[in-house]
């Protein structure tokens, strides 16, 4: 999406405040033995109690066999985007838990993610929490008018070296705005100068993600939930931006 009128970015300003705070507020229920499923319970109701509409809930993009079935996307370790909540899986102290969520408000659509670890977590933990967070910062501070997509990737692969951990390969960030995927796809590897120019007004989803092994994919039996083809862990972060002469605003701080 391109954000031309005052109208429009109002929309997506508040759009982007309301999923903060309900990811925020989710995030403090995220503690041992409770269920991602009362996890995605508690996240639609928030969404709907500040006036939005969850964006993931029945969204069937194409390729995609059946609707998928929760307002909220839980990873657990080893698993990195889409995993679908229930009741069986049960949060345990030390695991490395990603919150994903979307909305629309008035019609403006906004995506973020978070990664958290239950009670304590390792050292190694801790690194890739930082490490995936650092990587989004600093992909943030290339968005900007005249960049390239492939900008933000070599920056957060980048980080990935720095630390010597994995760019999930084959996942990224993407358009935001009109519906919950749009063009362009951001890579999270990449080479400055090149891929799709930005421009002022784009609204993007930029959403790092890192693993501690190699980062290979595969996706499970349920069609959704992707996870890392080694068993390593990994991290995601994921804000929604508007483009900006001067930068980007970020939307869902």
């Amino acid at each position: 999406m391109i954000a031309t009128t005052p109208e429009q970015i109002k929309a997506l300003r508040a759009a982007g405040k309301i999923l903060a705070g309900v990811l925020k507020d989710v995030a403090a229920l995220c503690k041992e033995g409770v269920t991602t499923a009362e996890l995605d319970l508690s996240c639609e109701h928030m969404v709907r109690a500040r006036g939005a509409v969850p964006a993931f809930l029945n969204y069937q993009p194409d390729g995609a066999s059946y609707p998928f079935p929760a307002s909220l996307c839980v990873a657990l370790n080893d698993e990195v985007v889409h995993g679908i909540p229930n009741e069986k899986k049960i949060l345990r102290k030390g695991d490395l838990l990603t919150l994903d969520a979307g909305l629309s408000y008035q019609g403006y659509f906004v995506d973020a993610a978070r990664t958290l670890c239950i009670g304590e977590c390792d050292q190694q933990a801790h690194k890739l929490i930082s490490a995936t967070k650092e990587a989004l910062q600093a992909a943030i501070v290339v968005a900007r008018a005249g960049a390239r997509t492939g900008d933000i990737g070599a920056v957060v692969a980048g980080i990935a070296r720095k630390y010597n951990l994995g760019v999930v390969k084959d996942l990224g960030g993407h358009g935001v705005g009109s519906s919950v995927h749009e063009k362009p796809f951001i890579a999270n590897e990449g080479r400055r100068g090149e891929g799709e120019r930005i421009v002022a007004g784009m609204v993007l989803a930029i959403e790092p993600m890192l693993a501690e092994g190699k980062g290979d994919i595969i996706l499970d039996e349920d069609e959704w939930t992707y996870r890392m083809r080694d068993g390593k862990r990994a991290a995601h972060f994921e804000d929604t931006v508007l483009i900006t002469e001067s930068g980007a605003e970020i939307l869902t701080a």
